[in-house]
C-alpha cells in the first residue's frame, strides 16, 4: 500500500526531476556544439536516466528554509553535473570498469575511453560555469562548497580510498571514512548548497541539515551495498554482484546483511532526529530519508 508520505515524495521527486532536467537540457540547447561527438557523450552521461536525488536534496533543503525554486535551479543542476562526471570516470576501465549504467552502456562503451574522459571533464567544468553564472549573495560559498566536495577533500579522495581498499578488510570506522568522502560528500554538498541559497553559514538550521545529510549519505551507501547483493541487474540498471566480483569491501561483507540493514535504519533515525529544528518544513526531507533505504535501485 502506498502511504500518503510516499505519494507526496513521489510527486516532489517527479517535479524536481522535470525541473532540473529542463535546466540541464537548456544548457545544451543554448549554444551550438563545438564537437558533436563530445556533445553526444556528455548528453549520454547526463541526460539518460538517473534518480536525480542530489538535485532533489538541493530543492528540498532550500525550500525548507524558504528559498525559491528559481534560485535553486543553478545549484541543483551543478550538483547533478558533478555527479554525472563522477559516474563517467568511475565507470572507466582504469577505475571500476563497468559496462552498464542506468540501464544503458556506459559512456566509454557507447563511445570510447578518450571521449568518456573528455565528456566527464567537460561536465565538471560546466557545473562551475552554471553555478557561477547565477547571481547570489553567497556565490563564493556556493562555489567553494561544490569544489571542496568534488575534489581532494571530498569525492575524488573517496574514490582513491575505495580503489586502495579493494581486496582489503577495512573496519567500520575506515569504511565510514571512505564513504563519507566518496558518496557522502556530494550529498552533504547538495543540502548545503540548497541551504546557502536561503540562509547564511551561521544559521543553526543549516547545521541541522548537514547533520541530516551526513547520516543519510552513509545510509544511502549501505543500502547500495545491500542492493548489490540482493538486487538484480535489470532493476538496478547496473551489474549486480559487482562489488563481490571485484573483492570490494562492503557493509554486508563487514556486518552481514541483517547487520548492515540495522545500521542503515539507525542512521535514518539519526537523520530524522536532526531535522527537529526545522519543524514541519522538513517533512519532505524525512520522507526522503526513508526512501534512501527503501528504494529498489
Amino acid at each position: 500500500m502506498v502511504t500518503a508520505q510516499a505519494s507526496r515524495l513521489t510527486t516532489l521527486r517527479h517535479a524536481s526531476s522535470r525541473r532540473v532536467d529542463a535546466t540541464l537540457a537548456a544548457l545544451f540547447d543554448a549554444r551550438p556544439a563545438v564537437d558533436a561527438r563530445l556533445e553526444a557523450a556528455m548528453r549520454h552521461g547526463l541526460l539518460v536516466g538517473g534518480k536525480r536525488l542530489r538535485p532533489l536534496l538541493v530543492y528540498l533543503a532550500g525550500q525548507a528554509l524558504g528559498a525559491s525554486d528559481d534560485d535553486l535551479d543553478a545549484p541543483a543542476a551543478a550538483i547533478e553535473l558533478i555527479h554525472a562526471y563522477s559516474l563517467i570516470h568511475d565507470d572507466l576501465p582504469a577505475m571500476d570498469d563497468d559496462d552498464l549504467r542506468r540501464g544503458q552502456p556506459t559512456v566509454h562503451k557507447a563511445f570510447d575511453e578518450a571521449t568518456a574522459i573528455l565528456a566527464g571533464d567537460a561536465l565538471q567544468a560546466l557545473a562551475f560555469e552554471v553555478l557561477a553564472s547565477r547571481p547570489s549573495p553567497r556565490l563564493s560559498q556556493l562555489v567553494t562548497t561544490l569544489a571542496v566536495a568534488s575534489g581532494r577533500d571530498g569525492m575524488v579522495a573517496g574514490q582513491a580510498l575505495d580503489l586502495a581498499a579493494v581486496g582489503g578488510h577495512p573496519d567500520a570506522e575506515a569504511m565510514a571514512h571512505m564513504h563519507a568522502h566518496k558518496t557522502g560528500a556530494l550529498i552533504v554538498a547538495a543540502v548545503r548548497l540548497g541551504g546557502l541559497v536561503a540562509v547564511d553559514d551561521h544559521d543553526p538550521r543549516l547545521a541541522a541539515l548537514i547533520r541530516y545529510a551526513r547520516a543519510i549519505g552513509l545510509a544511502f551507501q549501505i543500502h547500495d551495498d545491500i542492493l548489490d547483493v540482493t538486487g538484480d541487474t535489470a532493476t538496478l540498471g547496473k551489474m549486480s554482484g559487482a562489488d563481490a566480483a571485484r573483492a570490494k569491501p562492503t557493509y554486508p561483507s563487514l556486518l552481514g546483511l541483517e547487520g548492515a540493514q540495522r545500521k542503515a535504519n539507525t542512521l535514518i533515525d539519526e537523520a530524522i532526529a536532526a531535522l527537529a529544528p526545522l519543524g514541519e518544513q522538513a517533512a519532505p526531507l524525512a520522507d526522503l530519508a526513508h526512501y534512501m533505504i527503501e528504494r529498489d535501485h
